[in-house]
């Protein structure tokens, strides 16, 4: 799929905030300013939330409960994780027991949360245009694709 500007991103972000379940886990992959951000910044849009949406690059994860979105959603950036043990701390299994979860740079999570991902690789083109590439688990077959 294009996605042909941030308006595009922020338009499956939105559409994918309707279908997105208590448990779901979303990877996102891809160079620094592919739009994983603003994916993410999509959905928390379609979820309610309606302040700033930061990259959790520096505090690594950020996460976002009732009453400000309609299902708890943790944004989670493991770029500067370099540790799987740091990684346990965080407590993600517990999460994903009442909301869902956003992994930006999810290359040190473990199997059993990467196994039921819906993994998305944004890939930048140019300056506007994006390449979003799908892997597509059971779980998500009757919801993707969204538009």
């Amino acid at each position: 799929m294009i996605l042909a500007s941030e308006e595009a991103t922020d338009k499956l972000g939105r559409a994918m905030a309707k279908r997105l379940r208590s448990g779901d886990v979303i990877l996102l992959n891809g160079e620094m300013g592919a739009g994983k951000t603003a994916l993410s910044r999509g959905i928390l849009r379609g979820l309610g939330f309606d302040g700033d949406v930061p990259s959790p690059t520096f505090p690594i994860l950020i996460s976002y409960d009732a009453p400000d979105v309609s299902l708890p959603l943790t944004h989670v950036d493991l770029y500067r994780l370099d540790d799987a043990e740091a990684l346990e701390e965080l407590g993600l299994d517990e999460m994903l027991m009442d909301g869902a979860l956003i992994v930006e740079w999810p290359g040190l999570l473990p199997d059993r949360i990467k196994r039921d991902a819906l993994n998305l690789t944004l890939e930048k083109l140019d300056e506007s245009d994006r390449r979003l590439t799908a892997l597509v688990p059971p779980s998500w077959q009757d919801r993707w694709p969204i538009i």
